[in-house]
């Protein structure tokens, strides 16, 4: 600590301390246009409008750069300092329009220019240039930037996008989107960064249904939430005005701070679609559920009140015993619907066939995990990269599916840290590796077995952990002879010496920290996968401190919340054995009810029991099988044949079209609720508006039906249902919801960030080796199906495209539904961009846009899974994962043919 003079009173601060930091925190304002305004974009000295005047000194300093020092006088509105501001404030006056004609006449700079006390400017403005409304969701006006360049930082640093610079130069210069391009054809990922980063309104988002500029008005409600799409789960403000969403703002969360994405920043407006669900449908006598008509879906269905609906749903369940009836749950409902949800099928239809979309994400990673280590939440939050020597991101796209989370890593990068992806396609992380391993499709065992081979064949293996904190080490020893680079490079199509490089770095680090997704996850050999990720982090001693562990990345914005929650088929909340008998009858005591003492059938699984005609009734609520499933032909058949389905949704999606009963629910920010974000960070997601019409919130619509069946619940409100579910579950103990209401975001277990310090939630402790061997995928190319198809998501969309097809920007950007191929197998088959083409399996065939792609390499085809015009999982294998009963949805034969 040192001590100095601030406008002649005696100060205390640390030695590295800014001027701007200190002043604020003795309660003066000083104006300001770059530092402070966005708290994470670094200071940079630019507006010069919070300098202030050190006795001694020649020059004013501006606040935000200058560091404290003993002894040292400050003045910060002397009169020489205010003559200085209000030339400064002056002369950016005069590169910005008059107030009546700004793009935001309530911006910032507006705000500054008042406490200055300058409105006008004698000096002649600067040449004008033309506005860019190129992209649906960016309105540019140069005419108001004066060049703070906090949107530079913004993209660059806390991005690290590097689409915006300086373009031009002297009184010619301007901000660039790349090469001075229209925005629309630039590089530029529509994160908002920089709209969220500028002072003046030069850069605003634009109203998706209209296409105006939409500034921060103080006359619009501002409404503390989450972002409803990807596992990081980022805080964000809607700004509402008349029940409807105008604008979001990311908020300063542990996840994101300050940051959102396109889907986050941009795709809120969904929720206000025409086809939303507003009123009970029933479906008509005699309406076929085989021959729906996509035109007029509608036609189908007749509209019914609350009381009609809700006891013909609960009557129809009635009408089945436990094993005969099933449920799908949503991973985009909170935790107290997934809770009520798993609770309502176990008590009231008395079946554990419950399950979500965990079981077509993670099931494979959760089942290495608990059988290794004895917990399938993540080890360490993602923020963690910035601690980490060495990254590894295999089976996984995390600046296209978890933007917010991959800016973390490249940061990461640009710190010193090493980068190894590991994927069959490039992607947007691959410019920042040292090393790009892109191996075989479905050959992820054989490459991680030979880097396993290298550490322990070379000695790298950390023996004082391995001795300590795991069993069965020597179990791999002895298998793992046979998996030598050199035996594998074949296999997986990357030399051996890349291998052994990859393995040494990651080996040697002091701190090495591997990130996964639904790449490794969604194979037959899922399981095996995950063992060998966790194989590396237990000999290599590269878990249980900060900046190591294991990290499979979450896809939806709750599954791990409705995971924990209960809504897996095999465990009650908090992944407590549902064949325990021990704890069943806990369960059964508590809940007072009967319970099914075995577990239930999981996705795929209810879906064969169907076709079987064992299930003959199901309650769907949030949740799509019929694009989301693999082979979904298949699926929607099984749906077709139900004698009772009811679907809870926003839309009537794929599913809900094969409902006998649709219940129109509530989305994200018509609720309130706890959600679990890839972090285990428990967050809460406030309403911002009612939902339209008669939908109803969905816990609501859930005890309404446990009440028609029977069980009597009560709940006055959700927090009555979250102290329920926290009563069952160790994990949650110290977050109560006065806390959540209070601290926003808080970590289980005990608010710890970083878990296994000192060993593993396992009988004996320790972390469990799990040896594995080469499992061929299910199908591999051949002469009547020469490509691998693989699939997955995009960055404008999300899932199946519900509730980002109908985001009026979202669908803007990505519209037609299209199949990447490698420029080089577009040529040789003489297929332009655009073109339509057939890509067919042994399941099914769509007709579908052709994209060129370099990031795919030859011999491959990529879909995204969103688009319901050509469904990607039509043509998807269903085989499963034995273990984590995961289908193969990511790999497939496949061919290409050109319309």
């Amino acid at each position: 600590m040192i001590s100095f003079t601030l406008n002649g009173k005696t100060v205390h601060a640390e030695q590295d301390e800014t001027l701007f930091d200190i002043a604020q925190r003795e309660g003066l304002s000083l104006p300001h246009l770059c530092s402070g305004y966005h708290t994470h974009n670094k200071a940079d000295g630019n507006c010069r409008l919070c300098v202030v005047e050190v006795e001694g000194e020649r020059t004013l300093s501006a606040s935000c750069k200058r560091t404290v020092h003993d002894g040292m006088k400050v003045h910060t509105h002397s009169e020489r300092v205010t003559k200085s501001r209000k030339m400064i404030m002056e002369l950016l006056l005069a590169d910005h329009p008059e107030h009546n004609q700004s793009p935001d006449p309530n911006a910032h700079f507006w705000q500054m220019a008042d406490e200055v006390g300058i409105q006008t400017s004698r000096f002649s403005p600067r040449p004008t240039l033309e506005p860019d409304f190129t992209h649906p969701a960016l309105a540019v006006n140069l005419n108001a930037c004066i060049q703070c360049t906090n949107c530079i930082r913004a993209c660059q640093d806390l991005q690290s996008n590097d689409v915006l610079g300086m373009f031009g130069r002297g009184a010619r210069s301007t901000i660039a989107f790349d090469q001075n391009d229209p925005v629309f054809d630039s590089t530029c990922v529509a994160c908002g960064e920089c709209i969220q980063s500028c002072p003046t309104g030069a850069l605003l988002p634009r109203d998706p249904q209209t296409g105006d500029a939409v500034t921060a008005s103080n006359s619009l409600k501002r409404v503390d939430s989450l972002c409803p799409f990807c596992g990081v789960g980022c805080q964000l403000t809607y700004h509402v005005r008349d029940n409807r969403l105008i604008r979001v703002d990311g908020r300063d969360g542990p996840a994101n701070e300050e940051k959102l994405c396109v889907k986050g920043r941009f795709g809120f407006d969904y929720i206000h679609h025409p086809q939303r669900l507003t009123k009970p449908l029933i479906r008509k006598e005699g309406a076929p559920k085989e021959q729906m008509d996509p035109a007029n879906p509608l036609s189908h269905f007749r509209e019914a009140t609350w009381d009609e609906a809700l006891e013909k749903a609960a009557n129809g369940f009635k009408s089945f015993k436990g094993p005969e009836l099933a449920g799908f749950g949503s991973a985009k409902g909170s935790n107290e619907e997934a809770y009520l949800f798993q609770k309502l099928i176990r008590t009231g239809f008395g079946t554990n066939n419950v399950d979500h979309c965990t079981r077509l994400c993670h099931a494979s990673s959760v089942a290495a995990l608990m059988e290794g280590i004895g917990s399938a939440a993540v080890s360490a939050p993602f923020m963690d990269a910035l601690k980490s020597d060495v990254i590894i991101v295999i089976g996984a796209r995390p600046a296209q599916n978890h933007p917010v989370a991959a800016t973390y890593i490249k940061k990461a990068v640009k710190q010193g840290a090493k980068l190894i992806v590991m994927d069959p396609r490039r992607q947007a992380l691959s410019r920042f590796a040292d090393h790009m391993v892109q191996f075989k499709s479905g050959a992820d065992v054989a490459l991680l077995n030979a880097m396993i081979h290298t550490i322990i064949d070379e000695n790298l293996v950390d023996e004082e952990y391995i001795k300590t904190y795991t069993q069965d080490f020597e179990k791999l020893r002895s298998r793992i002879q046979s998996f030598s680079p050199e035996d594998m490079a074949p296999v997986c199509g990357i030399a051996p010496n890349e291998i052994r490089k990859i393995a040494r770095l990651y080996a040697g680090a002091k701190r090495a920290l591997i990130f996964w997704g639904m790449g490794v996850s969604q194979h037959v050999h899922g399981t095996d996968n995950a063992r060998c990720l966790i194989a590396l982090a237990l000999i290599t001693g590269q878990i249980g401190r900060d900046g190591t562990g294991l990290h499979p990345l979450r896809g939806q914005n709750n599954v791990q919340g409705a995971s924990d929650a209960g809504l897996i088929p095999m465990v009650y909340p908090n992944y407590q054995a549902v064949g325990d008998k021990t704890i069943h009858d806990r369960f059964a005591d508590f809940w007072q009810a009967e319970l099914d003492p075995d577990p239930g059938l999981t996705v795929v699984e209810i879906i064969h029991a169907i076709q079987a005609r064992q299930i003959k009734s199901m309650y769907i609520m949030g949740e799509n099988p019929a694009m989301s499933d693999p082979d979904t032909t298949n699926t929607r058949k099984a749906l077709a044949s139900l004698d009772h389905l009811v679907v809870q949704d926003i839309f009537l999606t794929e599913t809900a079209m094969y409902g006998d009963v649709v219940l129109p629910a509530s989305a994200f920010p018509e609720k309130t609720g706890t959600f679990t974000n890839t972090n285990r960070q428990v967050q809460l997601g406030r309403q911002a508006v009612d939902p339209p019409g008669d939908a109803k919130q969905d816990l609501w619509i859930i005890c309404e039906i446990a009440n028609r069946l029977g069980l009597n619940w009560s709940y006055d409100h959700v927090r009555d249902v979250y102290r329920e579910m926290a009563s069952v579950m160790n994990s949650l103990n110290a977050i109560t919801w006065e806390r959540l209401e209070t601290e926003n975001s808080l970590t289980y277990p005990n608010d710890q960030a970083v878990l296994f310090r000192n060993g593993f939630p396992t009988e004996t402790g320790k972390g469990r080796i799990v040896p594995t061997d080469l499992i061929p995928p299910d199908e591999v190319p051949d002469t009547d199906y020469p490509f691998v198809l693989t699939t997955g998501r995009m960055l404008e969309h999300w899932h199946t495209g519900a509730m980002t097809r109908r985001a009026g920007v979202l669908d803007q950007i990505e519209a037609l539904p299209v199949a990447c191929l490698n420029p080089k197998e577009m040529k040789k088959r003489d297929i332009e961009a655009g073109d339509i083409i057939t890509v067919s399996t042994r399941r099914g065939t769509v007709d579908i846009h052709a994209r060129p792609d370099r990031d795919v390499p030859p011999g491959m085809v990529f879909i995204p899974f969103c688009f319901k015009e050509a469904a990607a999982n039509l043509l998807t294998n269903p085989k499963l994962d034995p273990y984590g009963k995961i289908p193969e949805v990511k790999t497939c034969a496949a061919k290409v043919e050109k319309t």
